[in-house]
């Protein structure tokens, strides 16, 4: 197998200019939430196959796509991990470098958790909430003004009386854009006052999801391990990130109860806990053919036997697509395997 995959690249190295013959193994960038995911691939790749072990990286969803997105050739990522879907202004960026053929690869589901430390009272919150707690502007007296919330008591006071600080992504982060459209947006956007602000609703969408900058969240970059750590040293605090670290912590940490619904594998995969979207990988299909494995490896992460519903991703807390979900996914990957 090894040998048909490797003559394949060396011929397709010769006719696609800008990929050179010399980069050997695989190299994926992306999303903080994804990289766990397909860092196991990776290595069962590696294990079971004669290829290198793909190289996984975590810049954030954001920060991914832009460095996939600067050009097709040995030097630039063959993979991206995302926690969203591509935005049109990041395909464009790829068109303009010659990046014009992508296939979207969509793995599963992932919930998004607002958590704290074991050690102090689990959080019940609502999607309004968070938003008050975390908003830049707020109603008060019929207008917007700066959030003055400082503890959670003051938005309600059957809430801790703790002050508001939140440890969450940047703005690079897929983890981010997600939790303001799931959560900030739904809570805002029939607000009177957002609605006499902002009459166009696209313009208002993007007000509602101004997080407040005077300290109360608190950017801590794209690795969510540094969450949980900063959690573990706080436990008066909450933390955004991923279900799956979650998953992995709960000796340490527990999820916020949001709208009634708990965080948990069921809930997230029925649609119960209602803070969840879908996590992709996004694959440069110029480089499947040049780069070594990079077929093998696509087969390898939509298999059933890493995605389907006993797959080694769901030990792992990833939340598997229905059935009829994956086999599309598998047919949309050998479809473009096939066009190479």
């Amino acid at each position: 197998m090894k040998s048909v995959y490797c003559a394949l690249a060396a011929i397709a190295a010769m006719s696609l200019p800008g990929v050179a013959e010399a980069r050997d193994q695989i190299f994926i960038v992306g999303s903080s939430t994804v990289y766990p995911f397909v860092t196991v691939v990776a290595e069962e790749f590696g294990n079971k196959t004669d290829f290198a072990t793909p190289i996984v990286e975590t810049n954030g969803t954001g920060g991914g796509f832009k460095q996939f997105c600067e050009g097709v050739g040995e030097k630039y990522p063959d993979f991206s991990n995302a926690s969203r879907p591509i935005k049109d202004s990041e395909r464009e960026l790829c068109a303009k470098n010659g990046v014009t053929d992508i296939t979207e690869i969509r793995i599963g589901f992932d919930g998004i958790v607002l958590a704290n430390s074991q050690e102090a009272e689990r959080y019940r919150l609502s999607k309004e909430q968070i938003f008050l707690a975390l908003a830049e502007k707020v109603p008060s007296g019929g207008k917007l003004v700066d959030n003055p919330y400082t503890k959670w008591s003051e938005i309600d006071p059957a809430l801790p009386n703790e002050k508001i600080e939140v440890y969450g992504p940047p703005t690079t982060s897929g983890t981010r854009d997600a939790f303001v459209e799931l959560v900030m947006e739904p809570a805002c956007v029939d607000l009177p006052e957002f609605v006499s602000a902002f009459p166009d609703g696209k313009v208002r969408a993007k007000s509602c999801h101004l997080i407040r900058r005077d300290g109360a969240y608190i950017d801590s970059g794209e690795d969510d391990n540094v969450i949980i750590s900063k959690l573990k040293n706080n436990p008066k605090a909450l933390g955004v990130f991923g279900f799956s670290f979650l998953d992995q912590n709960r000796n340490v940490i527990q999820g916020s109860i949001v709208d009634g619904a708990e965080p948990t594998f069921e809930n997230i995969a029925d649609g119960t806990y209602g803070v969840s979207r879908s996590l992709y990988v996004y694959a440069k299909d110029a480089h499947l053919d040049v780069i070594p494995g990079s077929k093998a490896f696509v087969e390898e992460l939509v298999s059933t036997g890493a995605l389907g519903e006993y797959g080694y991703l769901s030990e792992k807390g990833l939340i598997p697509l229905p059935e009829d979900a994956l086999a599309s996914v598998q047919e949309k990957v050998q479809a473009a395997i096939g066009q190479q």
